[in-house]
C-alpha cells in the first residue's frame, strides 16, 4: 500500500513538472481536466443589448394615474434604468435619453398620452424604446417608525421604434419584473430609490450576459418561490 501511494506522489509531481514547462500554448489542453467553475458561468441574455451599443435607446416607464405614489416613482425608475443602461450594458450615456429631456416633451404635447411609444421615440431619433408599465407599487410606513415595507411590479418591453416591433421577450406578451423588500430604515427617498434600483437591475439582467452569481438579489421577487407564497 505503501509503495503505491509513493507511485502515485511521483506520477502527481511527474504531471505538475510537464504542464508547469508547456506554458501558455498548451493552455486549452491542460483545461479538458478541469471544469468551468460556478463563479465563471454566466446567464444567457435573452437579447443581447451589448450587441447595440451604437444604437440610442429611450427608457419610458408609464406610471399610471391612480397609481398613489408618494414620490415621482417615473424619474426614479428612468434615472435608475438608464445607470444600469451605461454600467451593465456599456451604452454611451448620449445615447440615452434622460428624465428631463422626456418630461419637457411630456410638458410641451398636449396630446402625450395618445402618442405611440414608437411615436416618442421616434421623436427622439431613437431606434429602441425599453417600455416600463407600472402594474403595481406599494410603499407603507411601519406605525410612524420611518421604516418601510415595499414593493413594485412592473411589465418590461424592448421594442424597436422604426419597425413598431417587439424585440424582447420573444416568448411573451412582456416581462413581469417584481421586487420588494421587508425592511428600510433610511426613510422614504432611499425606499423609493431601492425599488427603483431593484427593478432596473431585475430589468437589464436579461438584456446582458448576466454573471450567474449576481443574477439575482436579494430584492428580487420574480421568483416561483414568492410567487406561491405571496408577499
Amino acid at each position: 500500500m505503501v509503495c503505491e501511494l509513493k507511485k502515485l506522489s511521483v506520477f502527481i509531481i511527474t504531471l505538475v513538472v510537464v504542464f508547469s514547462h508547456l506554458g501558455c500554448k498548451y493552455a486549452p489542453f491542460i483545461g479538458l481536466f478541469g471544469t468551468e467553475s460556478y463563479h465563471e458561468r454566466t446567464v444567457p441574455a435573452e437579447y443581447n443589448l451589448t450587441e447595440h451599443t451604437d444604437q440610442k435607446v429611450l427608457v419610458l416607464v408609464d406610471q399610471p394615474g391612480w397609481l398613489d405614489a408618494q414620490l415621482n416613482l417615473r424619474y426614479y425608475l428612468t434615472q435608475a434604468i438608464n445607470m444600469d443602461l451605461v454600467r451593465r450594458i456599456e451604452i454611451p450615456g448620449d445615447s440615452l435619453v434622460s428624465y428631463s429631456e422626456l418630461s419637457e416633451f411630456r410638458s410641451n404635447q398636449s396630446d402625450f398620452s395618445l402618442l405611440s411609444p414608437a411615436e416618442i421615440g421616434a421623436a427622439f431619433d431613437a431606434n429602441m424604446v425599453l417600455l416600463v408599465m407600472v402594474e403595481d407599487y406599494e410603499l407603507n410606513e411601519m406605525a410612524e417608525t420611518n421604516y418601510y415595507k415595499g414593493f413594485l411590479g412592473v411589465q418590461a418591453v424592448l421594442l424597436d421604434t422604426a419597425k413598431e416591433e417587439k424585440l424582447w421577450p420573444q416568448l411573451a406578451k412582456s416581462k413581469s419584473i417584481e421586487v420588494g423588500f421587508e425592511v428600510e430604515s433610511r426613510g422614504q427617498e432611499v425606499a423609493v430609490g431601492r425599488l427603483a434600483s431593484a427593478c432596473a437591475f431585475c430589468t437589464t439582467r436579461y438584456l446582458y450576459n448576466c454573471p450567474k452569481k449576481k443574477f439575482t438579489i436579494a430584492e428580487d421577487r420574480s421568483t416561483i418561490a414568492w410567487k406561491k407564497w405571496g408577499r
